[in-house]
């Protein structure tokens, strides 16, 4: 039986560990996207790092969480994330461009690239066929930097449906059961 495309794509980007469930292992990812609601602390690490422009073939900063202007704050991030998109080489999305995972997905998805982004629905993009991982501040600003991303390599299961979905049962569901019956330890 052939290799699953999760373990296609994990195995293509690996640069360290060995692919065995529960192991460390570092990978190399082609595209990075940040958010404004976690890209300027992002910044700032990069700053304190020295970084230079970023080491990855693509890297988009998107201003689309902190959108309410109740006072200078969220104005004042929004500049600091194009002046680092600027200074790091990362393209830069305006106020009103849409919702990066999804903007991101439509504008630069690619079958068989390996994503790290700032936002929790960055895995969305697994739907591309890209392996898509969401990541914190800190691992985001190290994979701009030229650092690979460590993760724990999950555990692949294999799911075969037999028969039909009734009626109003989608995919989703079917995840959803999923998860109820086996939870969500590394969902």
């Amino acid at each position: 039986m052939g290799r699953s495309l999760a373990r296609q794509l994990i195995e293509s980007h690996l640069v360290s560990g060995e692919p065995l469930a529960g192991s460390e292992i570092a990978l190399a990812p082609d595209q990075v996207f940040i958010d404004d609601s976690v890209g300027p602390l992002i910044a700032l690490e990069l700053e304190a790092m020295g970084a230079g422009t970023t080491q990855v073939d693509l890297a988009v900063g998107y201003v689309d969480h902190l959108l309410l202007q109740a006072d200078e704050l969220n104005p004042a991030d929004h500049l600091m994330m194009r002046s680092a998109c600027e200074r790091y080489g990362l393209w830069f999305s305006r106020a009103g461009n849409g919702i990066c995972h999804a903007v991101h997905q439509q504008s630069f998805g690619r079958p068989g690239a390996c994503l790290v982004g700032s936002d929790s629905h960055t895995c969305a993009a697994g739907a591309l066929g890209m392996l898509a991982i969401g990541a914190g501040g800190l691992a985001v600003a190290l994979v701009l930097a030229g650092e690979p991303l460590h993760v724990t390599m999950p555990e692949i299961w294999g799911v075969r449906l037999v028969g039909r979905l009734g009626p109003w049962v989608s995919a989703k569901d079917v995840i959803l059961e999923m998860l109820r019956r086996h939870g969500t330890d590394g969902a």
